[in-house]
């Protein structure tokens, strides 16, 4: 039976309850983060527990836990439910006043916090990784703000459904004729051996995995451009990929129905998966 941690308790899962009156329910006035577990330990923490505080404080939110208990209970949670490898999802909301209201509830409002893992075995050695994965494009319809993580996730999920009803794996989503991101990862195509990728803003997510594999990839002497690209532009590249902190890198073999290259997953996607997951095992908290 799972373990779960819910305001400071652990405990088992059918015996975690939050109130109907919370914001997080009523409002999707919360945050989230997710980190992956690779042989028992935690794949880059630091960066997740930097940008929960990031997203905490745009939103005016109090954080209802230092970033050593957190570990902690990361790591509790991890060792409790015996995962080896699968996830941590992590989200914080703004709480309850015991009733419904638009305005914020009074400061001392205590936020809710809540963590459970996921096993899954197999995880770094993905079969998708290696087929890679069909992309639809679709528009993008979501608020301004989407380097907050927010749970305001029924666009993306209607997303990831309009793809599996295409017969595909995924969506890139579209604003002003180009694409900010997938419906759940940072969005890159490849063409000349340079790796491009949409410029960090409010229109996208500033993915902590985004940010690893960008690093890896300047070190090993690859050309990166952070700019907009266009679904035609991706189209006509040699290779794309995403990234993700659940995914880790994945290769994108066909977009709107046209295959990249042979319809196989490219060189640099493979070998950058190949030196995101050895580094990563190597820092792993």
């Amino acid at each position: 039976m799972r373990t779960v941690y819910v305001n400071g308790e652990y405990l088992p899962e059918h015996e975690a309850t939050v109130s109907i009156f919370d914001r997080g329910f009523l409002m999707a006035d919360g945050v989230y983060e997710v980190t992956s577990v690779l042989d028992g330990k935690l794949i880059d923490f630091d960066g997740h527990a930097v940008r929960l505080s990031r997203s905490l404080n745009e939103l005016e939110m109090r954080n209802p836990i230092s970033k050593d208990d957190l570990l902690e209970v990361h790591r509790e949670l991890v060792r409790r439910n015996e995962i080896d490898e699968g996830l941590v999802y992590l989200q914080v909301t703004r709480g309850s006043d015991g009733d419904r209201d638009f305005a914020f509830p009074a400061e001392e409002t205590e936020p809710t916090i809540v963590l459970f893992t996921q096993n899954k075995p197999g995880l770094a050695d993905s079969p998708a990784a290696r087929k890679g994965a069909k992309v639809i494009s679709i528009e993008d319809i979501r608020w301004g703000r989407r380097d907050i993580k927010t749970v305001q996730l029924l666009y993306p999920s209607m997303g990831k459904m309009m793809a599996k009803k295409a017969g595909c794996d995924d969506a890139w989503m579209v604003e002003d004729g180009m694409v900010t991101e997938g419906t759940s990862n940072n969005a890159y195509i490849v063409k000349g051996g340079k790796i491009i990728t949409r410029h960090l803003g409010n229109e996208i997510l500033h993915g902590i995995t985004r940010a690893a594999v960008l690093r890896f990839a300047r070190e090993a002497q690859m050309a990166v451009e952070e700019r907009s690209f266009t679904i035609a532009e991706a189209q006509e590249a040699d290779e794309a990929f995403t990234t993700s902190a659940s995914a880790f890198v994945m290769p994108v073999v066909e977009i709107d129905g046209v295959a990249l290259g042979d319809g196989t997953p490219g060189p640099v996607a493979t070998r950058l998966r190949e030196i995101y997951l050895d580094e990563m095992r190597k820092a792993a908290q």
